[in-house]
């Protein structure tokens, strides 16, 4: 009995130190289909776990309210973004990959404002100038 104590603990010692790599999650988004969308910034949210981009899109004659989820703020400062890289009223296009469920929601790959200033996910594609 004393064998199978130290064996369970064993187990649980190991899932509590894996448990942080199971914790991370992937986008349930389609990869088959990118999906580029223009709005007005309503929202910019500078936090961890993911920075958001509420967006209002006309489609159809209508007004559509968009999240765009972007990398954490270490991986996009690191790319040349800041918390005051957009504010209420300017204009983005975004490209990324809508969740599968249909839901207006964007995982952000690249955003081009209005200047023309791109800025990634998680930086420029191989072989591209940097932003």
């Amino acid at each position: 009995m004393t064998m199978l104590r130290y064996l369970a603990l064993g187990v649980i010692a190991a899932l509590v130190v894996v448990s942080p790599l199971l914790a991370h999650h992937d986008w349930p988004v389609d990869r088959t289909h990118p999906v580029t969308i223009q709005g007005t910034v309503t929202a910019f949210t500078w936090a961890n776990p993911h920075v958001t981009i509420a967006l209002d899109v006309e489609a159809n004659g209508a007004v559509e309210k968009w999240i765009v989820g972007a990398s954490s703020p270490k991986n996009l400062s690191d790319n040349g973004w800041d918390k005051n890289t957009f504010r209420p009223g300017d204009t983005l296009t975004a490209t990324g990959y809508r969740f599968r469920n249909g839901s207006n929601v964007l995982q952000l790959q690249k955003l081009v404002t209005a200047s023309g200033r791109e800025l990634y996910y998680s930086g420029p594609p191989k072989g591209s100038a940097a932003p």
